[in-house]
């Protein structure tokens, strides 16, 4: 398991990763997203590490009374893009959220469609 759940400690890691998302880039708005996650239990976020390296971030939030996770955010460092790193963070959250569904929001949902046409397209 790559993921790991998002700590305070981590705050400038995951601006960084936010900032790449075109709604995110101002700071204010920044801020304001990740003070979300840190203060609202259903908003969770986590960083992907491989070796010593964060190399993308994931968020949801999480209705527990439904059993469904919205995808918020996902950003991956552009060095490593292509690389399938988002497709990874997706299929861990479902290992996260056993039993859960998984939706999206306008900005996630080009992803997310493309996510599960890659795991039609494995499962043939």
């Amino acid at each position: 398991m790559n993921l790991i759940r998002f700590k305070k400690a981590q705050e400038k890691i995951a601006m960084g990763f936010l900032s790449y998302i075109p709604s995110e880039k101002m700071l204010c708005k920044l801020q304001e997203t990740v003070q979300q996650y840190l203060c609202d239990e259903q908003w969770q976020l986590f960083l992907y590490k491989e070796a010593e390296d964060y190399i993308g971030l994931i968020g949801v939030e999480v209705n527990d009374s439904d059993k469904v996770y919205t995808i918020q955010h996902i950003s991956v460092n552009p060095s490593f893009r292509g690389e399938g790193i988002a497709f990874k963070m997706v299929k861990e959250l479902q290992e996260i959220y056993p039993g859960y569904g998984c939706k999206s929001t306008d900005f996630t949902e080009p992803f997310i469609q493309s996510c599960l046409r890659k795991e039609e397209g494995a499962d043939l």
